[in-house]
């Protein structure tokens, strides 16, 4: 690894195990951070601030390292090595034609191989495990729409809301991002 990542472990192992509020945390005590701190950097990358976004990439990556080096001195048996190590065979796993002999002409066959590797390996039973309940319901109804192909029934609220989310992925579009942006827009 860098040497400025390798500082940042290391920094953060000295707090573990010296500072004192560090030391007392755990991964639920910080759940809440890692959920504002994701949502911050959301926000950096909506503004289009590269300053406010490299601050902001900086905060989650410190709740990646401090949840490992929590792991690693409550032996939970798992390292910011193993972290690196496993999304590093997940990339190349989920991206054969880099890594691999898979061909592909767009970024479309890429994404359908990459969802189809991670269904392989996720076996899922229903088209609403592993989505996060607390993720926003536009992110949700986005997701569940890529995983199943039924009719929308109902004519209520909800299923107007959910055509309408149905309506913003086939134009390409991400419905979340697009209700904030028209948020901001009315805000003025």
């Amino acid at each position: 690894m860098s040497e400025a990542f390798d500082r940042l472990v290391e920094v953060m192992r000295r707090l573990r195990a010296e500072c004192p509020w560090t030391r007392e945390q755990t991964h639920a005590s910080l759940r809440r951070y890692v959920i504002e701190e994701a949502y911050e950097t959301a926000e950096a990358i909506d503004l289009a601030d590269a300053d406010h976004l490299r601050e902001e990439l900086g905060d989650l990556l410190m709740q990646v390292v401090i949840h490992a080096a929590i792991a690693e001195s409550d032996d939970e048996g798992w390292t910011i090595d193993d972290v690196v190590e496993t999304i590093t065979e997940k990339l190349v796993h989920r991206n054969p034609h880099v890594f691999g002999d898979v061909e592909v002409t767009s970024a479309a066959e890429v994404d359908a191989n990459w969802q189809r590797l991670k269904a392989e390996r996720k076996r899922r039973t229903h088209a609403l495990e592993g989505i996060p309940a607390e993720l926003p319901a536009l992110m949700a109804a986005d997701k569940v729409l890529g995983r199943s192909d039924g009719p929308i029934r109902g004519d209520d609220l909800g299923a107007r809301l959910l055509r309408l989310v149905a309506e913003a992925r086939a134009a390409g579009l991400d419905a979340e991002a697009e209700l904030r942006a028209a948020v901001r827009r009315h805000a003025g």
